[in-house]
């Protein structure tokens, strides 16, 4: 046979696309558990599943596909129907288009004025609009706004470099995820489709590193709900767990995420690879907040803001400005992320920083930014933390330590004690948190500013399931679990019992220590606890001399590991309040106050000085000069004004200080 330059050409074209297509190619087991997942969904519909009949067969289920569109211009996350109805447009070819595009271009993608409730801002929400957005533009030529095609590369390259704000999310995470598997299946632009790509595998190997060789994922997390840690499986992470590892239950059904996974082109074989059995690291994500105004510079003013409150920035300090201003402008104080916060309307917005700053204990602790993440991984047990993170102050679907030990979830959570499924999204106060290898040391220690705000409630309940253990000790203030081989001991604070959950009160202090370990390191149970119950554990308070400061220490030894902390904070509970020196240079004691303060000026003996001081409704309830002021150090009476928090401003030619003080 004679071969022309043509069939040359032709056989090797033939030949690069098969090499190509098989170096895409998942590995034959991912295969055929993806194939089975797919046959499931069809046998046993549910909503979630439309995306799977689209994909399958390029028609879906009318009710399902009405129940979707009929939610649209009033749901509150109804960005997480749209992306399913995207993936049916794809797939199904124009079969759909005319019942499901006017109803997509019926609702903005991008935040509009007098918006009441939906949310553009948050980390999976970002995404799923702004990629729903994109991929309508690209397919049907639907008009955006100016600012799409920078805020959408630069949401992508972010999470290529530095990770995700929602870390380790079971409640998040899948969404996020749906949002980017969207455009890297579909996007037309090629950097758009590359950077998706490596988004949504980066968010797998999260998943991944904290799942244990039972398929079960119960990690630390920037943001989550209590009820991801009641169930081991059926929830619609383990969908994605069972797709890539074959670990844990066999989902009856599809779920959101799952329907996404099974039907993308996205390689998964780096990302199955990811996961061990055995992981002893510290897993560092983010950028500081301080750098994050140089990473979104790019940005336009309203989006800026937005990127950064995807990190929870909301009312912090260096961002409450911008934040009230694009409230204001936008008229968002009727949204319902924002409602809480209507007795800050009338205030001038210049204020907010400092009224931020004085409410330092709930403004910045919502922040997911910079954190390292300690990750400890034993075959079926794990113990994660995220290290000395906002020590003291309120929380926001934070879970800062977290075991896994098998099938179930182990953990500590501060506030009102209640059944868990009736607890709020919230700790009333974050502990310190370092973690060695296989133990951790939590600390409790409520900032003293918090019953201002209305938090007064600083119990700290025990997450623990009796009935998921095979075995349980009690050894002191030791409580031991063991399921399986994995063992699992918490020290508790203390012994008793708050409204039938172990729990402890003590608003002074409070220190939990938390050891994970199996049989391959321990050998039997009853070695795992000689180990415990030779543990040297140390709790107390003692003056520090140098800083004149009342400091709560606690430490740990246990099998060669030592960790210890020293918390160098007045209490407001003991009674004795020192003379603290700020960072700004001036000093004002004492600190809680009642019915005096004294003012140090000393440092500045030779500028010109001012001094405001503002309640925390940005009042003027004193000011001063140096003119006005017989001496650098002076007192101001306080006896009439109300208890709350005040900042106290000192201003030179070069500089403006402030300094928070509680009157009580």
């Amino acid at each position: 046979m004679k071969f022309s330059t043509w069939h040359l050409l032709l056989l090797i074209s033939v030949f690069t696309a098969i090499n190509f297509q098989s170096t895409l190619a998942n590995n034959p087991i991912y295969e055929q558990r993806r194939s089975d997942y797919i046959s499931n969904a069809i046998a046993n519909p549910i909503e979630d599943a439309i995306t799977i009949q689209a994909y399958n067969s390029g028609t879906v289920d009318p009710a399902y596909l009405d129940s979707l569109l009929s939610g649209i211009a009033s749901g509150l996350t109804s960005d997480f129907d749209i992306v399913k109805l995207i993936r049916v447009l794809y797939f199904t070819n124009g079969t759909y288009d005319a019942q499901i595009l006017p109803v997509l271009n019926s609702v903005p993608y991008w935040l509009t004025e007098n918006e009441v409730q939906r949310t553009y801002w948050s980390e999976n929400h970002h995404i799923m609009w702004m990629g729903s957005d994109w991929l309508l533009h690209e397919r049907y030529g639907r008009p955006v706004d100016a600012t799409l095609d920078t805020r959408l590369r630069h949401f992508l390259r972010m999470k290529v470099q530095y990770g995700f704000y929602e870390f380790f999310s079971s409640v998040y995470a899948p969404y996020c995820l749906s949002g980017l598997l969207n455009l890297a299946d579909f996007a037309e632009d090629q950097e758009i489709k590359d950077l998706a790509t490596q988004a949504s595998q980066i968010l797998l190997k999260d998943i991944l590193m904290l799942t244990n060789d039972k398929g079960v994922f119960f990690p630390t997390a920037g943001r989550n709900y209590f009820g991801k840690y009641d169930n081991a499986y059926g929830q619609n992470h383990n969908n994605l767990i069972y797709l890539l590892t074959g670990f844990g239950e066999v989902p009856g059904s599809t779920s959101h995420a799952g329907g996404f996974l099974a039907t993308s082109t996205i390689p998964v074989d780096d990302i199955i690879d990811s996961w061990v059995p055995e992981l002893d690291t510290i897993y560092s994500i983010g950028h500081s907040l301080e750098s994050s105004f140089a990473i979104n510079s790019e940005l336009s003013d309203v989006d800026r803001v937005l990127a950064q409150w995807s990190a929870g920035t909301y009312f912090h300090p260096l961002v409450a400005y911008e934040s009230g201003k694009l409230i204001e402008d936008s008229n968002l104080w009727n949204h319902n992320d924002f409602a809480a916060f209507t007795q800050f309307q009338t205030l001038n917005i210049n204020d907010f920083p400092t009224l931020a700053e004085g409410a330092s204990a709930i403004s910045k602790s919502s922040v997911l930014m910079e954190e390292d993440i300690a990750i400890f991984k034993h075959n079926s047990v794990t113990l994660s933390s995220v290290q000395d993170y906002w020590k003291g102050k309120l929380g926001y679907q934070q879970f800062p330590v977290v075991v896994n030990a098998g099938t179930t979830a182990v953990f500590t959570s501060s506030g009102e004690v209640l059944d868990w499924d009736a607890r709020t999204l919230e700790n009333s106060h974050l502990p310190y948190v370092k973690q060695v290898s296989n133990v951790a040391l939590a600390m409790y220690r409520p900032d003293p500013t918090l019953p201002f705000f209305g938090y007064t409630d600083f119990a700290v309940a025990l997450h623990w399931k009796d009935t998921d253990f095979d075995e349980i000790r009690n050894s002191g203030n030791w409580l031991l679990g063991r399921q399986d081989k994995g063992y699992v001991g918490v020290r508790r604070s203390c012994t008793t019992e708050i409204n039938n959950l172990i729990a402890c009160d003590n608003p002074e202090g409070q220190s939990w220590v938390f050891v994970v370990g199996d049989s391959a390191m321990y050998g039997s149970f009853d070695e795992f606890q000689t180990v415990i119950d030779s543990s040297q554990f140390n709790e107390e308070w003692y003056l520090d001399t140098v800083s004149d400061q009342w400091v709560y220490y606690a430490s740990i030894d246990i099998d060669s590991i030592s960790i210890d902390y020293a918390w160098n904070q007045d209490s407001a509970s003991t009674g004795i309040f020192s003379q603290e020196l700020n960072e700004k240079g001036f000093t004002v004691y004492p600190n809680p106050a009642t019915d005096k303060v004294t003012v140090d000026l000393t440092a500045y003996a030779t500028d010109a000085v001012t001094i405001k001081i503002v309640n925390a409704m940005g009042q003027e309830v004193y000011s001063g000069n140096k003119k006005t002021l017989s001496t650098p150090v002076f007192s101001i009476n306080t006896e009439a004004w109300a208890k709350g928090i005040y900042l106290f401003t000192v201003s030179t030619e070069d500089s403006v200080m402030t300094e928070r003080v509680v009157l009580k």
